[in-house]
């Protein structure tokens, strides 16, 4: 009080400057929430290209005949690690060449659940397996986040 008294400050005007910078304060935090959302949803739409991407690669690759195709198979990896580490490339078996589709696994922005792998943190679809209900199963056709949240366009985020 002896403050508010030294520098000419009425009570009043203290109040009013304290209300003024809560109103301020609860305008700012919203604003940074949905920035960081923003931002996550930005990382998810580029982990998914470069995933698919990545399938849509292999799959050309084995079309190609670059890659050994099993009989029966949909010409789909049978699992997201394969795309990391490569496969012998059949177009140049003297050099032993190898043919690799990603660097690394992205991990999914918006898993919570910090112990599960990078792998892990992405729900799979195999090729026999609808696209309203994605099934796992002996190959990798596509993925998709196990978020159940919404983003900020209204669309769940394991829709994408």
């Amino acid at each position: 009080m002896n403050y508010v008294k030294e520098k000419g400050f009425t009570l009043i005007e203290l109040i009013m400057t304290i209300a003024i910078m809560g109103m301020l304060a609860s305008v700012v935090l919203p604003m940074a929430e949905i920035t960081v959302q923003h931002k996550k949803e930005q990382d998810l739409r580029v982990a998914l290209r470069e995933i698919r991407d990545a399938l849509d690669a292999y799959k050309k690759a084995v079309d190609e005949g670059r890659v050994a195709r099993i009989a029966g198979s949909s010409g789909y990896p049978e699992s997201l690690q394969i795309l990391v580490d490569g496969v012998n490339d059949l177009k140049n078996p003297a050099s032993n060449a190898r043919i690799y589709f990603l660097r690394r696994i992205p991990r999914d922005p918006m898993e919570k659940d910090q112990t599960r792998s990078d792998a892990e943190s992405w729900g799979k679809r195999s090729y026999e397996s609808s696209a309203d209900e994605p099934q796992e199963g002996s190959d990798v056709y596509d993925v998709y986040s196990l978020s159940s949240d919404s983003g900020l366009n209204g669309v769940p985020y394991n829709k994408w």
